[in-house]
């Protein structure tokens, strides 16, 4: 009993240098890794196949899959990786993570720790001290942390060796299933405060090895190292962006997931794990079949959930969603409704109508005379381009064998509709940022005229049923061209400068293609609602092109 101090001493100072370790090292070999960590982020994971290569030799280079874990949440936090890319570094990571294990089984245990460990610490000393603040002084500094993570190694495999043979510890051998789960809190429990799962790893392989626990208790506990890693990423998703929690909530769905599957196939896996160390020669080494352990399982877990990832993407894509992501999303597409045609004509018509509201708000607040429009303008914009491509894309998506001749037409419509909207945005944004540039116009009858000019827009765009487009088009090209009359007359007085001339003639010009592209618009969505709703077909020459679809026309 006289030796218990001692030996809870050398327990906490061995974890002390496990944690002071791990963290030189991580920090160590970031900076030595200098911007390489930043690129292969952003550019060595465009396929879920490279993330995984990638967020692999990340994290055993830097032997820290929390480092990486938040560095790419971090990258898709800041736009520069998309979350889809990122959950392929995290199922790397957790392959990259198993090397703690290995370095601890084949290089803890096997090899006289002085003989190396203390060199590596003189000699990452030096460097650090004579490179001052370049990439070899931090690697340095990593070299430093490797060694005391291995002389962190013997001070806990001599205090549980120590701790085994003052107490009798057969009882807590962890074979029973209520034994087990306290072994894999109690590994969750160690990570979350430590905030290392390689820390936590190594305690546990070095336990198991110095005889303190039983196999499958030190198996429990790498799995809850595994899953109490978690709470790192899920601090780092604290008020960030919704991909970056997305990233976070799929760390904690495929670790978790994984420390499942593995604890319900613990015996078969051991029986993989035993035939494997047999065939080595390493059968009778606990940290050979720990290491082995948590590689195996790790990599069963990434071929389980690699075949569903795009699944798994488009599951965390509806999380967390903002208000503003909302409305990106197209309302009525589904793609199982692309599988019947009939239903799908009637879900784009929809869709459109959709857009044609906010497109009807853009042209709106174009001609208004409020001047502080141009953020939601833009953003209006952008939505709209967004939902125009979504249905680009779900028409693309149509089995074409499965179109009739009269379904194809309706879709060559909607198309066109599509593009209508989209121009008449275009012109919309145009016209008012032109407006925005233009001095004051201080000629009265310019002023009303222009005004006038863009009332009788207002009232075409308010207009719950236009009747008669073709009228109202020709009524609108007359008010534009009187307008434009007006103004080079006043040009040609003097009244008006020669550049406010041209410009104001520029904006009554995209104004007036702008009320065009609505009205045509409209006239092909009452066409298509009525031939959607009706038996009847109407007839494809209707629905002849008005103009020009050339938006610089």
């Amino acid at each position: 009993m006289t030796q218990s101090p001692i030996i809870i001493g050398s327990l906490i100072g061995g974890l002390g240098l496990f944690l002071l370790a791990v963290g030189m090292m991580t920090d160590g070999l970031k900076k030595a890794a200098g911007s390489s960590l930043k690129r292969i982020l952003s550019q060595w994971t465009d396929t879920p196949f490279k993330g995984v290569l990638s967020g692999f030799f990340m994290t055993a280079t830097v032997q820290s899959s929390s480092a990486v874990t938040v560095a790419s949440i971090g990258f898709v936090n800041a736009g520069l990786l998309p979350m889809r890319h990122a959950l392929g570094i995290l199922y790397g990571a957790n392959i990259g993570t198993t090397v703690t294990g290995w370095l601890v089984a084949l290089v803890g245990f096997n090899i006289n720790i002085d003989t190396f460990a203390l060199p590596m610490i003189g000699i990452g000393m030096l460097l650090h001290l004579v490179k001052g603040e370049s990439r070899a002084a931090a690697f340095g500094i990593s070299l430093v942390g490797f060694g005391l993570f291995f002389l962190g190694i013997d001070v806990l495999k001599n205090a549980f060796e120590g701790l085994v043979a003052a107490f009798d510890l057969t009882k807590f051998r962890a074979e029973g299933l209520a034994e087990v789960l306290i072994c894999l809190l109690l590994g969750v429990v160690m990570t979350v405060l430590t905030q290392s799962s390689s820390a936590s790893i190594a305690l546990t392989i070095t336990a198991a090895a110095s005889g303190m626990m039983g196999i499958n208790g030190a198996a429990a506990m790498v799995i809850g190292a595994n899953v109490g890693t978690t709470s790192t990423a899920l601090i780092a998703s604290i008020a960030a962006t919704a991909n970056a929690k997305r990233v976070a909530l799929a760390q904690v769905i495929f670790n978790v997931g994984t420390g499942f599957i593995a604890l319900l196939i613990l015996p078969l896996l051991f029986f993989v794990i035993n035939t494997l160390s047999d065939s080595l020669g390493f059968s009778a080494d606990p940290s050979i079949s720990l290491a082995l352990f948590h590689t195996v399982f790790n990599l069963l877990g990434v071929a389980l959930v690699f075949p569903l990832n795009d699944r798994l993407a488009d599951f965390l894509t509806t999380r967390f969603m903002s208000r503003d992501e909302k409305l990106y999303l197209p309302k009525y597409l589904d793609k199982n409704i692309a599988a019947i045609p009939v239903l799908a004509v009637n879900s784009i018509a929809m869709e459109l109508e959709e857009i044609a509201q906010r497109v009807n708000l853009i042209a709106s607040m174009a001609v208004s005379s409020v001047p502080d429009n141009v953020k939601e303008i833009h953003d209006n914009i952008v939505i709209v381009r967004h939902l125009s491509k979504q249905v680009s894309l779900f028409i693309a998506s149509l089995e074409r064998s499965t179109l009739s001749v009269e379904t194809t037409k309706q879709l060559a419509s909607l198309l066109r509709i599509d593009q209508y909207l989209l121009s008449c945005a275009k012109y919309a944004e145009h016209s008012y940022n032109k407006i925005k540039k233009l001095d004051r116009v201080t000629v009265d009858d310019i002023d009303k005229a222009i005004k006038a000019y863009n009332i009788s827009i207002v009232e075409i765009l308010d207009a719950d049923s236009i009747e008669d487009i073709d009228q109202l088009l020709l009524r609108l090209q007359s008010s534009h061209d009187v307008l434009k009359a007006q103004l080079l007359n006043e040009g040609a007085e003097g009244s008006l400068s020669f550049d406010s001339m041209l410009e104001l003639i520029d904006v009554i010009g995209d104004q007036l293609r702008m009320a065009q592209r609505w009205l045509k618009a409209r006239k092909y969505l009452q066409y298509l609602h009525v031939e959607i709703g009706s038996s009847d077909q109407t007839s494809q020459q209707d629905l002849a092109e008005p103009e020009s679809l050339n938006p610089s026309q």
